[in-house]
């Protein structure tokens, strides 16, 4: 099974592209929906031990949470050592289900994928990207952003253009929807031509 790493800073498009795959009936293995059933599950107990109080009825409490993490960003580090492994758990469950139903490629929706050194986990990497005002204007008009936080959440990514030097396909998407789409069955389309062919 061919298996496509999607990663992309915040405001690039990549969940709206992980979609697209899924359309195209490619399986996406969405690393932040997996964060979400942890934080509701498997990592509450170790995350409050770490950092007692940043839970609530049985969840992680995401804004306790991170509000402790502004304040002591150190901590990061420790946070990813608790969630890291039970994501690349969740995730080989992933692969191994989507190759025993025959798929052929499936998708790691990967936020930080360079960044925590998972690039060569994958067949392939594709990066979603857009111009910076179109990835400023998304990223504030989001509910409770801030500038501050903008800068803090880009602060631990690995700069767009870095990224797209290392990627083995681009997804553009500040030209549409229906851009992006295409861009989307041509890299389908060249995956199946060169490498599964």
């Amino acid at each position: 099974m061919f298996v496509i790493g999607l990663t992309g800073s915040i405001g690039m498009g990549k969940s709206t592209t992980a979609d697209m795959f899924r359309q195209e009936g490619i399986p996406v293995n969405d690393a932040d929906a997996v964060v979400h059933e942890l934080y509701a599950h498997e990592a509450v107990a170790p995350i409050e031990a770490a950092f007692p109080g940043t839970t609530r009825d049985g969840s992680v409490d995401r804004a306790a949470l991170a509000a402790h993490l502004a304040a002591h960003p150190s901590d990061f580090k420790t946070l990813e050592t608790i969630v890291h492994p039970l994501v690349r758990a969740k995730e080989l469950e992933f692969r191994e289900r989507t190759q025993a139903q025959g798929h052929d490629m499936a998708v790691l929706d990967i936020p930080l994928l360079f960044e925590t050194g998972r690039q060569g986990r994958v067949d392939a990497v594709v990066v979603v990207s857009c111009p910076p005002d179109i990835q400023r204007a998304r990223v504030l008009s989001r509910p409770g952003m801030t500038v501050d936080k903008f800068e803090m959440i880009l602060s631990r990514q690995m700069p767009d253009s870095e990224k797209r030097a290392r990627a083995d396909y681009i997804v553009e998407t500040g030209s549409g929807l229906e851009s992006a789409r295409t861009q989307v069955r041509e890299i389908l389309a060249d995956i199946r031509a060169r490498r599964l062919g």
